[in-house]
């Protein structure tokens, strides 16, 4: 029978051998409590492990010989197995959300559109905020301009301008990142307050 017409597979990930899986005829040795018990027999080995009440687990198959440890499979799975959901759980995936304004958005929509933008800063999502001018509109891009900073101030409790007012032809984009501004070091060249007159 063909095989043409099936899918491509990639190769299985190796499956770890455990017990009477393992069937070379030498193995090294580690056991459970980390402590080199050397090179032996896969049968001495087995008969260690099952008189223990552990498993052996083949953990360097490449190794000359294998090595081996005597540790209680089930449970090292498991332990694999949450640390595994934990580090998916860590990872927070930002995404960046689009809003499309209008120059003369109502205010009730503009008000819908906050109450939206501010939900997904408090998810830390960042959110791009864009206006695209037509017509007569693009003789005043400063309506746009300030529809846009106008909306981003009064979100800054949320959020912060990562990247202010970028134009693309009829478009202009601002881009808001969840959090409070991060502090801008003072300039040196700033004034220093007067030290007050003494008499």
């Amino acid at each position: 029978m063909s095989n043409r017409g099936a899918p491509m597979r990639g190769p299985a990930p190796p499956r770890t051998r455990i017990n009477g899986a393992i069937r070379v005829r030498e193995v090294r040795v580690i056991g459970d409590d980390g402590a080199q018990l050397g090179v032996m027999p896969t049968s001495e080995a087995q008969r260690l492990a099952q008189e223990a009440s552990l498993d052996l687990v083949e953990v360097q198959p490449n190794a000359d010989p294998p090595v081996c440890r005597l540790m209680d499979y089930g449970r090292y799975r498991y332990e694999q197995d949450r640390k595994e959901r934990e580090s998916r759980k860590a990872q927070k995936v930002v995404q960046l959300k689009n809003v499309r304004l209008e120059p003369k958005t109502a205010a009730h929509d503009l008000e819908t559109k906050r109450r939206a933008i501010r939900g997904w800063l408090a998810e830390g999502n960042k959110v791009q905020l864009t206006i695209r001018m037509r017509g007569r509109e693009q003789a005043h891009p400063d309506v746009a301009r300030r529809v846009l900073h106008e909306l981003a101030e009064s979100l800054s409790d949320a959020g912060f301008i990562e990247r202010d007012i970028l134009p693309e032809g009829r478009t202009l984009t601002l881009i808001l990142a969840p959090g409070t501004a991060p502090a801008r070091r003072q300039s040196a060249a700033a004034p220093s307050r007067p030290a007050p007159a003494t008499s």
